[in-house]
């Protein structure tokens, strides 16, 4: 095995060198792959350079700490093993068939490491040369081989913020396929924000995509001065690239006190507990909106019990997602945040389980976002926070709050500025009626609305002068109102195109 020189350590790499060398090697692939396939190919070999690089890192700690001592350098206990032959520089030094060497030593490692890392490098088709020729590989390899990515050289946090980055690269160039495995960055920070993670505590998000919600529980922690990686991070993913890069994703940013399962969350949740779903102290969640490919008879008999509220149409299983969520909650100190469109609160054939979910005082408060949120979508997205266990002064009450202006455009993309977030997260905490933005509502005025939390029916907005409402704007908000029931029909029509396109992967 050959073993990188540290003797001359090369100088620490700058985040903006950083981000530039990541991207760069995407580039190497356009036009010789769809732009939502990079990910496949760019993600395991960030990870196995990063891999053999702190490999050769520990040995030479071990060899300066013993003076030399190579036999006591050669045995000492590695954070992940590279057997024999596994080694970056071993594949580097082929001259043909780099597909075929690249997956060996990828497979090799997994089985080194069965404990942590067992498939994570996924199923790229290396071995494929029609398309990615030897020539191919050897650019990416040679690129990748620029830097060394050492600790030393580049610390946990600042690869972990460049594994991000690149995330967001990828999604931004990839289009359709974006909200697979992406949420809005902001929005996640909002939902963290309301939800205050503390020490200790466990997050789970059911569609976890590539982790990122998980991630920012633990970099609140971090800008608060606490130790964050005292967090439990859990996770479930259907798509194996998706879920492979949750978790590189997550060691890449230290951490390893952590579960990614690969399955279907509703067909075949994995984070069990004897005979019931194993709870957890937070759910942060963006669900895949409006599924229709899922097994709803089984719903109908849930062993877990997640039918609770009733058995969601066919066509959409928003409701579905929901109810899982709930049940994976601790009963005293459970509470989750759900980025769903707005649909949720007010379509017809989900009203009997709206009306159940406010009987049982589940929700705590309703946020509504403004468009272009979601990635390729316009739809307005909201947020809902629930909890097991309400404050006393908030128990059978809801506040719903109307903040589709607390947003930035910039070309396509939506999102939330410091200012936003800060206004939303203030108003949740005070929890008071501010006119035209917030309104504190019983359980039995929202059923008395046979369990609409259209939030356009609670929270109107001033007229021009401030003083009170006009009948213009009376008129505005009941075309917004029905603008908003509109969407059913809409996502109906989605739901029919979607047939003609790959079946959606879960989570973000």
């Amino acid at each position: 095995m050959q073993l990188n020189a540290f003797n001359n350590l090369p100088s620490p790499i700058s985040l903006a060198d950083l981000e530039s060398h990541l991207w760069g090697a995407a580039t190497l692939l356009r036009g010789l792959i769809d732009a939502g396939d990079y990910k496949q190919y760019i993600f395991p070999l960030l990870f196995y350079k990063r891999l053999c690089d702190v490999f050769d890192e520990e040995y030479q700690q071990a060899l300066a700490e013993s003076k030399g001592d190579q036999e006591y350098a050669s045995l000492i206990e590695h954070r992940f093993k590279i057997p024999e032959g596994a080694h970056w520089n071993d594949v580097r030094s082929q001259t043909t068939d780099l597909g075929k060497a690249l997956q060996n030593a990828m497979r090799a490692i997994e089985q080194a490491n069965p404990d942590t890392l067992a498939g994570i490098f996924g199923d790229a088709p290396w071995t494929n040369k029609s398309r990615l020729s030897d020539r191919i590989l050897r650019d990416l390899i040679e690129h990748f081989s620029k830097h060394t990515l050492s600790i030393a050289n580049v610390p946990e946090d600042e690869l972990g913020i460049g594994y991000e980055y690149l995330i967001k690269k990828f999604a931004d160039d990839s289009g359709h396929t974006a909200a697979e495995f992406y949420t809005n960055r902001t929005v996640v920070r909002l939902m963290t924000e309301l939800l205050e993670p503390q020490e200790g505590e466990s997050i789970y998000d059911p569609t976890c995509g590539s982790g990122g919600m998980l991630l920012s529980c633990a970099v609140r922690l971090k800008d608060q001065g606490k130790e964050y990686r005292t967090l439990k991070l859990f996770g479930q993913e259907r798509n194996l690239i998706t879920s492979s890069i949750a978790r590189m994703n997550l060691f890449l940013h230290g951490f390893e006190d952590f579960r990614i399962e690969r399955g279907d969350t509703l067909a075949d949740p994995k984070l069990i507990q004897g005979d019931r779903l194993r709870q957890f102290d937070i759910v942060l969640a963006n669900p895949p909106y409006s599924i229709k490919q899922w097994n709803r008879k089984g719903w109908e008999s849930d062993p877990f019990g997640r039918n609770f509220l009733g058995v969601p149409p066919q066509g959409r299983a928003d409701y579905a997602f929901f109810q899982h969520i709930l049940k994976s909650l601790k009963p005293v100190s459970g509470r989750c945040a759900i980025l769903f469109p707005h649909g949720v609160l007010f379509r017809d054939e989900e009203r009997e389980m709206r009306r159940k979910l406010i009987e049982q005082d589940w929700v705590e408060c309703v946020i509504g976002l403004g468009p272009n949120l979601f990635y390729n979508s316009p739809m307005e997205a909201c947020v809902m926070i629930c909890r097991t266990h309400k404050p006393s002064d908030r128990k059978g009450k809801i506040l719903l709050i109307n903040a589709v202006d607390e947003v930035t455009r910039e070309r396509a993309q939506s999102f939330l500025e410091d200012d936003h977030i800060q206004r939303i997260t203030a108003a949740y905490r005070v929890f008071e009626d501010e006119e035209g933005f917030t309104r504190v509502i019983t359980k039995e005025e929202a059923l008395d609305q046979n369990g609409n939390l259209n939030i356009a029916l609670y929270v109107r907005k001033k007229n021009g002068n401030g003083n009170g409402f006009s009948q213009k704007n009376d008129l505005a908000e009941a075309i917004h109102a029905w603008q908003q029931s509109s969407h059913a029909l809409r996502e109906a029509m989605n739901a029919l195109l979607e047939t003609l396109s790959p079946e959606n992967s879960e989570g973000k």
